[in-house]
């Protein structure tokens, strides 16, 4: 099983892909696309020179091995992407060939978190537009549909409310308010077995993270499990205010779909 988990930054993907690695019969892949989203954009992210030396190859390559094979010794394939790195060029047809998930979480929060690690972000950078249009997309290949007929769409109250063959969506909040039983939840949605040993791992980096991983994997580096359930909504400057109000209607059509514990 090749396992395609779709978010944004600062949504809880690092440790349910450390949850994922723990499970002994996985191997995990971070964020295949970063090195090649850098260098298309120019963008000024942190280590971004560090990233692309990092890893070479172009989108073809990167395809062709995330329609690989499990290595030696597992049987699951677990790969943690960023929707924002989806911009206009990357190949997408591989995309059929894999289990698509999409892990949400409230735009405040990962406004909150992402904005004190970058600066200038825009609604582009935390992924909520490409998401929504990537779970369309999704839920299309699902149902057999060309395009999009008669009009239906996310943005519509009806027609996808209705859907039979959407995509699994997860909500970081919930993941973190019932770790054992969204994993429970999420595992038999995929048709694994469950393993507790998905609820813990070892303090520290890990072989498999990214290079990027000393700018943003300070938190989740000193954790060895799911952390509690999240408080209140934090409070946000104007600026990201705007930001969030604009990713919010996208959040809350995937919301809709979310699997329960």
């Amino acid at each position: 099983m090749r396992i395609a988990m779709w978010s944004g930054p600062r949504n809880l993907s690092t440790a349910l892909m450390y949850a994922f690695a723990a499970r002994g019969d996985c191997a995990v892949w971070d964020e295949p696309f970063y090195a090649c989203y850098l260098r298309a954009t120019g963008l000024a992210h942190p280590m971004a020179t560090e990233i692309m030396a990092a890893d070479g190859r172009n989108p073809a390559e990167i395809v062709h091995d995330l329609r690989a094979d499990p290595p030696e010794g597992a049987r699951i394939t677990y790969q943690k992407h960023m929707c924002q790195h989806m911009i206009d060029g990357m190949p997408r047809d591989w995309m059929s060939d894999v289990v698509n998930v999409f892990l949400i979480r409230h735009p405040d929060r990962v406004l909150a978190s992402f904005g004190a690690k970058y600066a200038d972000v825009t609604l582009q950078d935390i992924g909520f537009v490409q998401q929504a249009e990537i779970f369309e997309s999704v839920f299309h290949e699902n149902n057999g549909i060309a395009g999009n007929p008669g009009g239906v769409s996310l943005s519509s109250e009806s027609g996808f409310q209705q859907a039979k063959n959407a995509p699994l969506v997860i909500d970081s909040a919930d993941i973190r308010a019932d770790p054992d039983g969204m994993m429970r939840a999420l595992c038999k949605a995929l048709g694994l077995d469950y393993r507790p040993e998905m609820l813990n791992w070892p303090a520290g980096p890990k072989p498999y993270d990214g290079a990027w991983a000393p700018v943003w994997y300070e938190a989740v580096h000193r954790s060895t499990g799911f952390a509690g359930a999240e408080g209140p909504l934090p409070e946000l400057p104007s600026p990201l205010r705007a930001i969030s109000d604009a990713a919010l209607p996208h959040y809350g059509r995937l919301a809709r779909y979310k699997l329960a514990p």
